[in-house]
């Protein structure tokens, strides 16, 4: 994608964002969040949930920031006005946002960006995950203005395993992330699956899509994943993925290419051996990734 360009930077910097305010009681939001996964959860009846969705969600919110620029991230929460909606990248986060808008009539004085970003904290929190710091303040904007060019969001295919990685770490390293927090961070993958009506893809990473684990890293090495050929007894006619010997998992270009870069492959190992390790530097880097560009205030002793 281009950089934003001046008319782009003039348009975010002029922008008048919609302040939050702060006296909203967060752990009766986290609570109707959960809630709202479970009830949806049991309604479905397939084991299947909002739990993956709500972390893509927080994760496509922020993951627009660029460091060059302090433009992007979760502040302003543009992704619920075009351009972003639109964006072939957040396909099928629609329904995720709408099935929030009752907790932001309910919680009007919650930003739609604080309540983007904590829906996805509480759903890894309530899948068994670590605990995520996380604080409000984040504020909305009133329109797509001032949105990011769209391509900053990661591709899961580049045509081949050495441009894949080049352009994931391009797209992490341009938020400020180091390829080992790249690595956690792709541990997300433990939750949820993909749609073929909206990514193109299909299938979950793990048997246990709702419960965030080190599960994700595991079966990534242990498994031997073969090039998707067939769906449902027919010929697969979808985008290049990979699945399992069951044909039941799949893991997409943008995994398995983590495997082919000898560096990457030492951290998928290292947390596929020790999930302690993966929750506290997976924590860290979620949470990194849900501040970014955020301007909170600064606590007064750092004003010297």
């Amino acid at each position: 994608a281009a950089p934003l360009g001046v008319v782009g930077a003039a348009a975010f910097l002029s922008a008048t964002p919609v302040e939050a305010k702060s006296a909203v009681d967060i752990s009766a939001v986290r609570k109707d969040i959960a809630n709202l996964i479970e009830t949806d959860a049991a309604k479905r009846g397939d084991g299947t949930s909002y739990t993956g969705t709500f972390v893509r969600l927080a994760w496509h919110c922020a993951g627009t920031y660029s460091k060059a620029d302090n433009s992007g991230g979760s502040n302003g929460a543009r992704m619920r006005f075009n351009p972003e909606a639109s964006w072939g990248a957040n396909a099928g986060l629609g329904g995720a946002r709408d099935a929030l808008e009752p907790l932001k009539a309910k919680y009007p004085d919650l930003s739609y960006a604080d309540l983007y970003t904590l829906a996805g904290v509480t759903a890894i929190e309530e899948a068994a995950g670590p605990t995520i710091p996380w604080r409000s303040g984040r504020e909305d904007m009133p329109s797509g203005e001032s949105s990011p060019p769209d391509g900053r969001l990661p591709d899961a295919d580049k045509g081949n395993p050495p441009k894949t990685i080049e352009h994931i770490k391009a797209v992490f390293n341009r938020m400020g992330f180091s390829d080992r927090q790249m690595v956690a961070l792709s541990g997300a993958h433990a939750l949820g699956r993909c749609h073929e009506n909206a990514s193109g893809y299909w299938g979950p990473w793990t048997f246990a899509e709702t419960t965030f684990s080190n599960e994700y890293f595991r079966l990534l090495i242990e498994e031997k994943w073969t090039l998707k050929t067939t769906h449902n007894g027919k010929p697969w006619t979808g985008p290049v993925q990979y699945e399992d010997s069951t044909g039941k998992l799949m893991m997409l270009p943008s995994d398995v290419a983590l495997l082919q870069d000898a560096e990457l492959r030492k951290v998928v190992e290292l947390y596929a051996k020790d999930e302690d390790l993966f929750f506290k530097e997976f924590s860290a880097a979620f949470s990194k990734l849900l501040e970014l560009g955020v301007p909170f205030p600064k606590a007064w002793w750092k004003f010297w």
